[in-house]
Order: structure tokens, then sequence, then C-alpha cells
């Protein structure tokens, strides 16, 4: 397929990356092109400000979760039909899965999906310094793929003054940010906020766009994107033929972390999600076959979520008549018996773990992982591996035995994770597509079928 493509990377986290690509994205809109977003790496965040500017989900890139092949696959279903996709790298272009490896970085996305690379330089602090940084991004690796760069933090002296050298180096200046703090967006323990949280998101959004019409070289970066080759993609393995299941799933602003190839995998396998509101709801959809409860922040909603008793009794209740449920991390925590807030309270919960969930003071495990079954669990057998990643400062009385999880680098591992005949909880999140088999097994136990 034809699909015009850019991924956006920058030497390390903090350079401006998702700032810049969601004020392209609201001027490509703006200009009428059917935009589409990606983001690189386990991320839930950055994909809802996407969201947020196109008004579709942004598609997860991830080579650890996916292999080459499976990744093509989820680039051109989530492409299709657009006029063109820009792609949020992760951290710095070439950081991996251990400190000294690229694999699965941003580069590597960018090499799998042959997909043209503009390098965001942050200018903040100096001037033809931030060159050396874009020639040494340049010949880290023989075929960088960085065809483009833009100056964020950046005042037009000083890039009209670096753009004949730029030029020099055979690549293209495509503008510059200057400073603008007016449409930065704040950050919390977890990264950025979300945008429901962020007041006259819209009006921040467009004075952005206009701001990078007048410094972006937009022609330029559309050129650039339009030279990116045509991308095919091998078939899907065949979906085996399962009974349609109504599946409630948790979403609002205390549970927001779903990745989109999660859903798309359950809808594929024929579930029907019905979206609810632990917050606001009073009681589980009705005719509910399943549910899941997926990561967030209850932790800032945990006096809300206390003070809904229906909706806390509902779950709990469910869960204990049998209905199947998959829980990861906020999800975890709100089946806790307490959770404590940001101030230190602690509420109750829906009490289907007799535990109590608190903070720390720092990440505790964080990254990607391979989870391990160490003896038959809900859904998953002895033996079986899914991949996903934890990311919390939240820790529990209680974290759970039933899997293994192991670092892709080195020898770290712990045991996490709760198992029982229909309840399958714990920290990490899991990405459904690297263990369809998983969800095969959700949804025949959500129909019965056992």
């Amino acid at each position: 397929m034809d699909s015009p493509r850019l991924l956006f990377a920058a030497p390390a986290s903090g350079s401006g990356k998702t700032t810049v690509v969601c004020g392209l994205l609201r001027a490509l809109k703006n200009r009428g092109k059917g935009v589409r977003a990606f983001k690189c790496g386990p991320d839930f965040i950055d994909p809802l400000f996407h969201e947020t500017v196109v008004g579709v989900p942004s598609g997860t890139l991830d080579l650890f979760f996916s292999d080459q092949d499976q990744l093509k696959r989820l680039y051109c279903r989530h492409a299709a039909g657009a006029d063109l996709c820009l792609i949020e790298g992760v951290m710095g272009y070439y950081d991996g899965l251990g400190a000294a490896t690229d694999r699965a970085s941003s580069y590597a996305v960018a090499r799998a999906l042959d997909a043209p690379v503009v390098l965001i330089v942050d200018g903040r602090g100096q001037s033809l310094s931030a060159l050396a940084t874009l020639e040494g991004f340049l010949r880290f690796r023989e075929d960088s793929r960085i065809r483009g760069v833009l100056f964020n933090r950046m005042s037009e002296s000083v890039y009209n003054a670096l753009k004949p050298q730029v030029e020099a180096l055979g690549v293209r200046p495509l503008g510059y940010v200057p400073k603008a703090p007016e449409v930065m967006v704040e950050s919390r323990h977890l990264g950025l906020v979300t945008p429901g949280e962020i007041e006259d998101l819209g009006q921040k959004l467009d004075a952005l766009a206009a701001l990078l019409e007048r410094t972006v070289d937009m022609e330029g970066l559309l050129a650039l994107a339009g030279s990116a080759p045509a991308l095919e993609a091998p078939p899907a393995p065949p979906i085996p033929p399962l009974p349609r299941t109504r599946i409630a799933v948790a979403r609002d602003q205390a549970f927001c972390f779903l990745y989109r190839d999660n859903l798309d995998l359950l809808a594929d396998y024929g579930a029907e999600l019905i979206f609810f509101s632990p917050l606001h709801d009073d009681a589980l959809p009705a005719g509910a076959q399943g549910l899941i409860l997926p990561g967030g922040y209850p932790e800032l909603h945990a006096r809300a979520l206390s003070e809904n008793e229906s909706m806390r009794r509902s779950v709990r209740e469910a869960i204990q008549n049998g209905l199947p449920c998959l829980a990861e991390c906020g999800g975890f925590l709100y089946l806790h018996r307490e959770l404590e807030d940001m101030e230190g309270r602690s509420w109750p919960m829906a009490g289907v773990l007799d535990a109590r969930a608190y903070r720390t003071p720092r990440l505790g495990r964080f990254g990607y992982i391979t989870l391990t079954a160490k003896a038959d669990t809900a859904f998953l057998p002895a033996g079986e591996i899914v991949r996903g990643h934890e990311f919390h400062y939240f820790e529990s009385e209680s974290c759970g035995d039933a899997l293994r999880a192991q670092k892709p680098t080195g020898s770290r591992g712990w045991d996490c994770g709760h198992s029982r005949g229909n309840l399958l909880m714990g920290f990490p999140h899991l990405y459904y597509p690297s263990d369809p088999q998983l969800i095969e097994r959700f949804l025949r136990a959500c129909a019965k079928e056992v």
C-alpha cells in the first residue's frame, strides 16, 4: 500500500516529541489532510493526545511486543485510507531494550517500516552544539534513516545561522519551534497529564498549529513523507471461530490506559465491547459476559471510586459469582480492599483482593517484561508466555505469584499476578496480540465454553 509516513525521533526523552507531533497533526488536519498517528513503545498517554487531535485512536508500534511481520500488519491496518501518517518515537532514537542495544528502538521501527525520520533536536541552551548532536546521530549508524531535522526551543536567528550547515550534512532543515510555554503540556508522576485534564486544550492545539505553520516547512515535510516507498504486509493468521460475547470494559478518567490493538483483537475475535465508568455508573452493564479493568489513575480518583459503593459492590459480586475478568495495574488496584490516594488517605475499593495498595516514592518495577505462567492459571496455561510491561509508583501488600516476570535483558525477574478460576490480575500491562490464545481462552470462558 502507498502510505506517506514520517517517524519523529529525538536524542532523548524530554526533547518535545509529543508537543511537536501533536502540533503538526493539528496543523495537517486543519489543512484538510486525513492524518493517522502512531506511538513507538509501551505508552498510553501520548496516544491519548494523538486521539484528541486526530479524532481516531493512535496505533502502537513496538518491536518487543510484535515481530516485524505483525508490526507491518498493524501499521497497514491503522494507516489504511490515510493521506499521511506521523509516528512518534520513544526515548532517544537509538535507545532499545537495554542500555547497549538498539533492539526495539525507534530506529528499529523506522527500519522495519522503511520510514524517513525527522530528528527533533532540543536547542535550549546551545547553538552550534545542536549541529554536533545532529551529526553524531547521522554517523552513529550507517543507515540512520534521518532525512530531516526540526529544532525545538530555538530562535529564528540561530536557526537561520545553522540552516546552511544542516544542508551541507545532506539533511533537510524543516524549521524550528520557538520557546512557547503557553502551549506546553505539564507532567505528573506517570508522565504527561491526560488530555481531559488540560483546560482549553483545543485552543492550545490551534495556537500550536498556527505557530508551526509559520516556523515549519510544511511543504518540505509533506514531500519527505511522500518519499516513503510502498509498504506491504504479510497476511494475518486466520481468526478462530468464536461465539459472540459482550465484554464490559472500564473506560473513564480513572481507567484510560488501553492499547488500541488490544481492543481490536477483542473485536476481531467476536467481542462486543461495552464501555462503562466505575466512577460514574451505578453498576456493570447489563448482560456483560466478561470484564476488563485496564490501567489508569485510580489513585487520583480514589475518593470518587470509593464513594460509588453500588459499582464497587457490582464488580465484587460479579467476580465472586464467576464473571471472567482481566485486570491490570490501575484495574488491579481497584480490586484491592483499600487504595491509598496521593495524599496518603486510604479508601475502600472493590474488595476482591484482601490487601491494601499504597504509594511509594519511586518506580519499583518498570519496563518491558515477558510473563510466564508458573502453573495453569485462568486463561494462561503453565509455561505459556505473554508480553507486557510494568510502570507504577504504587505497591501492593499482595502482588501475587502466579506469573514469573522476566526482563528481556539481564537476569532480573520477579513473581507477580493473582489467578483464580475466572480472574487474572496484577500490575503488568498485557499486550494481547503477543499471545492471542490468552484472549481466545478468555472469550471462551466468557461464553462458558470451557
